[in-house]
């Protein structure tokens, strides 16, 4: 089934997939200025505070998982008053909070020996799509996902590929991290507190969630009100009304919106032509999908294709 949330890990890249096991004792504190769209932090042991500029403090405890929606920036740390120590800007970045380049391990790396050392991990993330941005844009600034009540299976898949030396071993770790963060986005969903999106909840539903599988898959498909209901099982005014309750949009018109998605991403990332883009979501031709292009993003497809491929 291909919905927003399966189309995001599609989507994301993860960068360098930056796996950061050093002992930290306090008081310690890393700035990241990185401008990327999605980070995700894991605390193996120990504690450590996310401080997202302009938000509140939030306290990570082993085993917890933390989204962070960029591209502004945040600090790590000990404590959310300690000043940091270190500003990362990327991968092969890191300076001191004057300007000054970081070529040697920063004295912070090191057990003290009295229980407060802290273990985590990291893997920044490129996200393209307007499918993935419907994702993102249901998120808070710090997504926190507490440790499950089950453990985090991934997390130990993890520590155990970091500690062998094999061939292949970035793979293995970005593809754990893709997994990572799919999985703890859906907890953070599941969790009260989440205010999940409209679409995400709906997906619950026996009579919506089926109609909602039968547009992801297949977008291109003549869908219908009533077509939609006689699958999902009900009668077509039940199922336009309950559809409309639970997704927050007609039928059609949702119908619509995951059409101009898909097509949008297609522009973007391939080099078919409008018409050929057109037939695979489901319009008749260029025209067709170019009328429902403009009244829905507001500029044409081959305006959006040059929008996305000019540099960032």
């Amino acid at each position: 089934m291909e919905d927003a949330l399966s189309s995001l890990l599609h989507e994301v890249t993860p960068r360098g997939a930056l796996f950061d096991q050093s002992i930290v004792r306090p008081p310690w504190a890393l700035r990241f200025v990185e401008e990327t769209p999605l980070t995700l932090m894991a605390i193996l042991s120990g504690e450590a505070w996310i401080v997202p500029d302009g938000g509140d403090p939030v306290l990570l405890r082993a085993r917890d998982v933390a989204i962070v929606r960029g591209p502004e920036p945040f600090t790590v740390a000990d404590s959310p008053g300690t000043a940091p120590l270190a500003v990362i800007h990327d991968a092969e970045l890191c300076t001191t909070p004057d300007g000054r380049t970081v070529l040697d391990e920063l004295p912070m790396c090191a057990d003290d020996g009295l229980g407060r050392s802290a273990i985590g991990l990291k893997g920044t993330y490129q996200v393209r799509g307007s499918v993935s941005e419907r994702v993102l844009s249901a998120l808070p600034r710090v997504a926190h996902v507490p440790s499950a009540s089950a453990g985090r299976p991934i997390l130990d898949m993890i520590v155990s590929e970091i500690g062998r030396d094999k061939p292949g071993q970035q793979v293995v770790l970005d593809r754990l991290l893709d997994l990572l963060l799919v999985s703890s986005l859906r907890e953070w969903f599941d969790r009260p507190e989440a205010c999940a999106p409209s679409w995400y909840r709906a997906h619950h539903d026996p009579v919506i969630g089926r109609a909602l599988r039968l547009i992801h898959d297949d977008p291109a498909h003549p869908w219908t009100v009533a077509s939609l209901a006689g699958k999902a099982g009900v009668s077509r005014s039940r199922f336009a009304q309950r559809f409309t309750e639970l997704v927050g949009r007609p039928p059609m018109a949702y119908l619509t919106d995951w059409r101009i998605c898909q097509a949008a991403d297609l522009l973007a990332r391939t080099d078919g032509t409008v018409d050929a883009v057109a037939r695979q979501v489901g319009y008749s031709n260029a025209y067709a999908l170019s009328v429902a292009f403009k009244r829905t993003l507001g500029v044409r497809p081959s305006e959006h294709r040059a929008r996305s491929r000019l540099p960032a």
